[in-house]
């Protein structure tokens, strides 16, 4: 006769009560207000137990073998969530779906298996890279421009076609997992905003010759900035200008600008030129003609002070000897007078009242008279 089995909550399996629930816990009959005593736990976990034994097939051996294999099982479950660590990657743990932490240094790591932990790796410091304005080469193919990207207007108006490359990595894992959605998108995004930014504030002859590396790195500081703002979690460590040149549409017109502009420039080279050589010329016409006028006036002023003073010394001599004085100046007069006269008047005349002239001005000339006479 075949055992009849029973559950394993102490009761024997057959039809329910009247009211379609199971046997009351309480024991034989009676309902939940019949005022019996609440059941003992203990008797009632450790009949459950003996009850399970008995539902169990087979015989002990194999349900070891079967507590084996849920043990087994439970392991393997439990080892799913031993990770590692490399060098240069952060491990960022969620539990739940929500961030619980990160794990940034390198080596062996354990996480609650899933479903109630997860685990995202990341690489934080390679350095990745962004194209603005054109699509890289694939393969052999040349790199394609995109000109929505590319395309830009100067502080001066002119139209710039600008290619960037962006070199990036990660400063923070979890800010870069969770607060900024599509990052590379975003990125690029704020990229092309501090590059326009910046190039709308300068002139596009600047960008095009020798002030590159400055737009860069202006524009560099402004996307990490943003960036910040942002919390994005992400470290741009450079920008590269790869091509500054003016669009084939106005390049004609561009290069004549740029010819009006040469034209100009020579012409101011040459007049800096003619004012660099006429203005030290002038300033030592200047410098000259004040030295000589200081000299004329220092001159003058010497030549009337000696004049007054022999003024006054004659007029002192005049004072002492007033006969000698006058026939002395008289003198001097006369001989100031007629010291380029070509004819010689001789005292004493005769009686008649007529002097006699005689033609000494060829003999003076021929040769000139000594001192105190002619000679016979």
């Amino acid at each position: 006769m075949t055992e009849k089995r029973k559950n394993p909550w102490g009761q024997n399996s057959g039809p329910n009560t009247g009211d379609g629930r199971p046997p009351s816990w309480g024991g034989r009959g009676g309902g939940a207000g019949g005022g019996q005593e609440p059941p003992d736990l203990d008797e009632m976990i450790r009949r459950a137990q003996e009850n399970f034994r008995s539902v169990m097939p087979g015989d002990m051996g194999t349900n070891k073998i079967v507590a084996g294999v849920l043990l087994a099982f439970v392991a393997l479950w439990l080892a799913t969530g031993v990770y590692i660590v490399n060098p240069g990657e952060n491990a960022v743990i969620q539990r739940f779906g929500a961030w619980s932490r990160t794990q940034a240094e390198p080596g062996l790591g354990y996480h609650l298996p899933v479903p109630i932990e997860s685990r995202t790796t990341i690489n934080v410091q390679e350095i990745r890279r962004m194209s603005v304005g054109y699509q890289e080469a694939t393969g052999r193919g040349a790199a394609q421009d995109i000109p929505v990207e590319s395309l830009m207007l100067t502080s001066d108006r002119n139209i710039l076609d600008l290619d960037l490359e962006i070199q990036w990595n990660i400063k923070s894992a979890e800010d870069y997992l969770f607060r900024v959605q599509n990052q590379e998108e975003a990125i690029k995004q704020v990229a092309e905003s501090a590059i326009r930014e910046i190039v709308g504030q300068t002139n596009m002859f600047p960008i095009i010759t020798n002030r590159r590396q400055d737009v860069a790195n202006r524009a560099q500081a402004v996307l990490q900035k943003n960036l910040d703002d942002y919390n994005s979690g992400v470290n741009v460590t450079q920008v590269l200008i790869q091509k500054a040149e003016v669009h084939p549409d106005v390049q004609e017109a561009f290069q004549d600008v740029q010819s009006a502009k040469q034209d100009g420039e020579d012409v101011q080279n040459q007049a800096d030129a003619y004012r660099e050589d006429i203005l030290p010329k002038a300033r030592g016409s200047a410098i000259q003609m004040t030295q000589e006028a200081e000299g004329y006036r220092q001159s003058v002023i010497a030549r009337a002070k000696g004049d007054a003073e022999r003024f006054n010394a004659v007029y002192a001599a005049y004072l002492t000897g007033q006969d000698v004085t006058r026939e002395r100046l008289y003198i001097e007069t006369m001989e100031s007078v007629l010291k380029n006269a070509q004819k010689i008047i001789m005292e004493g005349g005769g009686d008649s009242g007529v002097v006699p002239y005689l033609p000494l001005e060829p003999l003076s000339r021929a040769a000139p008279a000594k001192t105190g006479g002619i000679s016979p």
